[in-house]
C-alpha cells in the first residue's frame, strides 16, 4: 500500500481548511443535496464530501457510509488532493497503490474510486467530492466533466456562509442559495443534455390565513407546505423558498410528465393534511411547469421568469389549463 504524499503547500493548505471553521460541524442540507445529485447521476452507492486534515479525512457529507472519518494514511482522497484534476482508480484490487489497503480488503470494500479536488479561495486543495463503488467502473471524459461541475457546487458552498443561502423558517434554500446551485446545475444539464423541469409554486390564500388567523398560523402553513415538498419530491430535486409565498423546485433527470406526476402527489399529500386543518386553513397552491431549454433559457433568471408566467396564467380566474401549467387548490 502506498501512503499519500504530503502536498508541498501543506501548512498553507491546512490553514485554509481550518479557516473555514467547518471541520466536525453537523451535516448540512446544502452539501447533502450535492452528494444526492452525484449519487443519482452516477448510480454509485457511496458519495462523499471529504476534507483532508493533517491526520484524517473527515466527511462533511456522506451517503452510503456509516463512519464520519478515516485515517489519512489509508485515504484515497489524500492522493487526489495532490493533483489538479480527477483522480480515478477503476479497480483498486489491480492497483499496486491500493490492492492491500484496508478500505479495499474490508469495509467499505472499495473497488472503484473517483475524486475531484476541492479548492479553497487561495487555490489550496482541501478535500474532494468523491464517488465510490464496490465493483470496478470506468469514467469517460463526459463523466469527469460532470464530476468537476458537481465539485464546483461544493466549492461554492464552502465559500458561502450558511445564513446567506438557507431560509430560516423552512430550512430550504432561499433565493440566493437556489440561484447559486441552480446556475451550476443548468450549466451541467445543458452541457450533457440532461432533461430538467422547473416548477414555480405559489401558495394560494396565504394572505387570508394571515389576516384571519394571524401570522403565526401563516408561518405554520408555510412550514407544512415545505415539509410536504420534502416528503414528496426526490432527494435529488432542488427545492427553495424564494419569496414569502413563492417556492420553486428543479427536477433533474425529469420530463414534464414526470414533474406533473410529482405535483399531483404533492396535491394529494396536502389534501390529506387539509382534512385536519379545517376550513379556512387549507393549504393550496398554483404551479407553473416549464421544461428547461438551453436555447430559450440562457440564464436561470429566464427560466424562473418563464415558470412565473406559467404559474400566473394558471391562477384561478385566468385562462384554462394548458400543457405544463397546473393549478391545485
Amino acid at each position: 500500500m502506498k501512503r499519500p504524499d504530503i502536498p508541498s503547500d501543506e501548512p498553507a493548505r491546512l490553514q485554509s481548511l481550518r479557516s473555514l471553521n467547518i471541520l466536525d460541524t453537523p451535516a448540512e442540507e446544502r452539501f447533502d443535496r450535492v452528494t444526492r445529485m452525484a449519487r443519482r447521476m452516477f448510480g454509485v452507492p457511496i458519495v462523499l464530501v471529504s476534507l483532508v486534515d493533517d491526520r484524517r479525512q473527515w466527511f462533511k457529507s456522506r451517503i452510503g457510509l456509516d463512519v464520519a472519518e478515516t485515517s489519512r494514511d489509508v485515504s484515497f482522497c489524500g492522493h487526489a488532493i495532490n493533483g489538479t484534476g480527477a483522480f480515478v482508480v477503476s479497480d483498486a484490487r489491480d492497483d499496486v497503490r491500493f490492492a492491500d489497503n484496508p478500505l479495499v480488503l474490508s469495509d467499505p470494500q472499495i473497488r472503484f474510486y473517483a475524486g475531484y479536488p476541492l479548492s479553497a479561495a487561495d487555490g489550496s486543495k482541501i478535500g474532494t467530492l468523491c464517488l465510490i463503488d464496490r465493483v470496478p467502473r470506468q469514467l469517460d471524459d463526459q463523466d469527469i466533466e460532470v464530476l468537476r461541475d458537481l465539485a464546483s457546487l461544493v466549492e461554492d458552498e464552502l465559500a458561502a456562509s450558511r445564513l446567506a443561502s438557507i431560509d430560516d423558517l423552512t430550512g430550504l434554500c432561499n433565493r440566493r442559495g437556489f440561484m447559486l446551485l441552480a446556475r451550476h446545475a443548468l450549466h451541467l444539464c445543458a452541457r450533457h443534455a440532461i432533461p430538467t423541469v422547473l416548477a414555480y409554486l405559489d401558495l394560494d390564500h396565504l394572505k387570508h390565513i394571515n389576516d384571519s388567523y394571524g401570522h403565526a398560523e401563516g408561518d405554520r402553513a408555510i412550514v407544512a407546505f415545505s415539509d410536504a415538498l420534502r416528503a414528496v419530491f426526490r432527494e435529488s430535486d432542488l427545492t427553495a423558498r424564494i419569496g414569502g409565498d413563492e417556492f420553486v423546485a428543479l427536477f433533474l433527470h425529469a420530463t414534464i410528465a414526470e414533474a406533473e406526476a410529482s405535483i399531483e402527489r404533492l396535491r394529494a399529500t396536502l389534501e390529506h393534511g387539509n382534512r385536519a386543518r379545517g376550513e379556512g386553513r387549507a393549504i393550496g397552491f398554483t404551479c407553473g411547469l416549464v421544461a428547461f431549454d438551453g436555447n430559450v433559457h440562457g440564464t436561470i433568471e429566464a427560466l424562473l421568469a418563464d415558470g412565473d408566467a406559467r404559474m400566473y396564467s394558471a391562477k384561478p380566474g385566468r385562462a384554462g389549463r394548458v400543457p405544463g401549467r397546473l393549478r391545485s387548490s
